[in-house]
């Protein structure tokens, strides 16, 4: 089946939420007005079932089949939060919020689901319940997180779970997938070296605790280099590197560093923790310095499960003809990862075609993905719960 007939009709409609949401972005929680969009759509459609303030600003609605006989339930997830970056665009719609813009797609997310929400309350042509979850805070704020805590899986029954985000590079309306680790787990650490300072004429007087760091900083990647199967994927950085002086001829007394670490294995993930902690004191130790470390466990990796991979890939195939369900993993993150953790479920990538990399300020979702997006959805839910 290809692009559902419907989408085709209802485009230039989503593309109007879409822009509008564009236009209006909000960051991480305080979505309200993203969350407010989203219901009054969701009871334009006919919707009754809808539930607020899952996960602080979560919408969460529920869509009956004509049957329900087998008392499946398929949820089905969109970021709604945008970034704070200063838009560079130059659309008709750019953000009219300042230092906010739309620079990861979740504008477009939410539209293709509240697309395939429209579809679905129409159709109903399926056997089952399809859950709509609309998602704040993915940007660093862990709402996927949140919304599991507040019982989203088990308050709705839900039995799996599908999300999608779009791909630029890849062809519009193109799909793409892997099965297993598909999206790296990140986490953030500061590492604190306390020593003596002095004055860089005296060294022998103080202890060199730039010295001290700079051997900790280079230490720290062969914890990439020797202990970790080459055939891993693990990404260790340090981003930030400052003294507590400016002046040249001044030994600092302590040296802050910052950095990120990401793994599609949890092994590596918790050996990753345990070998910086140890470097960074052992090697402090040895000089004569401290280190104190901070260590901020962030999402974990996005695994997406092998037989609802092969669903999600069969709806794609569907929907554009070929889908590359054997797509190599990147180490961005990804809080659907948490929704992973409790249901079998899948994360797909829909090609937003030859555009800006997300994050960048000059992005902007294609609405050309758009019928390609909702049909998935929607193909997805029908195949899953077929009607009798």
């Amino acid at each position: 089946m290809p692009i559902k007939n419907s989408f085709a009709e209802m485009h230039g409609e989503i593309t109007g939420w879409r822009r509008h949401l564009h236009e209006n972005p909000e960051l991480l929680y305080d979505v309200h007005e993203t969350a407010a969009f989203v219901v009054e759509r969701l009871k334009e459609f006919g919707i009754t079932d809808i539930t607020t303030g899952i996960g602080k600003t979560g919408v969460v609605a529920t869509v009956k089949g004509k049957t329900d006989t087998k008392g499946r339930v398929v949820g089905l997830r969109a970021d709604m939060d945008a970034l704070p970056i200063e838009e560079a665009t130059g659309a008709d719609y750019a953000s009219k919020v300042p230092g906010k813009m739309h620079a990861c797609g979740h504008d477009g997310h939410t539209s293709m689901l509240l697309g395939a929400a429209k579809y679905l309350a129409e159709t109903r042509n399926f056997d089952g319940t399809a859950v709509l979850i609309f998602q704040p805070a993915e940007e660093g704020g862990a709402g996927g997180k949140a919304m599991c805590d507040d019982g989203l899986m088990d308050r709705w029954s839900i039995q799996e779970v599908y999300g999608m985000h779009n791909a630029p590079g890849l062809p519009v309306g193109e799909f793409e997938i892997c099965n297993g680790a598909s999206l790296a787990s990140s986490d953030e650490f500061e590492i604190v070296v306390t020593g003596k300072g002095g004055h860089a004429a005296m060294p022998h007087e103080a202890v060199d605790t730039t010295l001290v760091a700079a051997q900790i900083l280079i230490s720290l990647q062969t914890i990439v280099s020797r202990n970790v199967d080459p055939i891993k994927r693990v990404v260790l950085t340090v981003g930030t590197f400052e003294t507590d002086s400016e002046a040249s001829n001044v030994i600092a007394h302590s040296v802050r560093m910052a950095g990120t670490v990401r793994t599609l294995d949890p092994e590596y993930r918790k050996i990753a923790e345990e070998r910086v902690r140890r470097i960074a004191t052992d090697t402090a130790s040895a000089f004569g310095a401290t280190a104190e470390i901070n260590w901020d466990a962030g999402y974990p990796a996005t695994i997406n499960t092998p037989d609802e991979t092969v669903y999600a890939a069969d709806a794609a195939r569907a929907v554009a003809g070929t889908v590359n369900d054997n797509a190599q993993p990147i180490m961005p993150s990804e809080d659907f990862a948490y929704m992973l953790e409790e249901r079998p479920g899948a994360y797909i990538s829909i090609g937003n075609g030859d555009s800006a990399m997300c994050h960048h300020p000059a992005f902007d979702f294609n609405d050309d993905a758009i019928p390609a997006g909702c049909s998935w959805f929607a193909e997805l839910v029908e195949r899953r719960m077929p009607a009798l």
